[in-house]
């Protein structure tokens, strides 16, 4: 059962130390007093299972992360459902947000059940440093922007 009060929670993904992949850490750090009372915003760095604390009792999610699909051009902002993330296969050394759906549902988890990921398509995320590339950089106020557009919605 959900937490009353909770609206929602925004779950900041990435490593602001590899280039564009902290894109999602930067778009949660500038939504902080941006969004309605009792939208949560976090930063849990990367996957595995302790994504399940933070999203366990919540009745809506937003995911903010890099994403290297190499479909588009970097700094597109692109939208998935839950329902876009069908588990991959699995990994002894990482456990994603595929995974962690999956395993929500197998335990029947107190999940979100309104689940939206945001992601900001990267230029590289395999770079050391803290500077995003110049399209990802371009591409953060929208980004954030639409994070802030969605959360008011709840």
């Amino acid at each position: 059962m959900s937490v009353p009060g909770r609206r929602g929670i925004v779950l900041a993904l990435g490593n602001d130390i590899l280039g564009d992949d902290g894109a999602g850490i930067a778009a949660g750090r500038q939504l902080q007093g941006r969004v309605p009372d009792g939208v949560d915003v976090v930063e849990a760095g990367f996957g595995g299972f302790h994504l399940l604390d933070h999203l366990e009792g919540y009745p809506r999610a937003l995911v903010l992360d890099a994403v290297a699909t190499g479909a588009h051009p970097p700094g597109t902002v692109l939208e998935f459902s839950r329902a876009d993330f069908a588990p991959l296969a699995s990994s002894p050394h990482y456990v994603g947000l595929p995974e962690i759906l999956a395993v929500a549902e197998t335990l029947q988890l107190d999940f979100p059940a309104d689940l939206r990921i945001l992601g900001l398509e990267v230029e590289r995320i395999d770079t050391f440093g803290t500077s995003f590339s110049p399209a990802v950089a371009a591409a953060l106020p929208a980004f954030v922007a639409r994070a802030v557009s969605i959360v008011k919605e709840w």
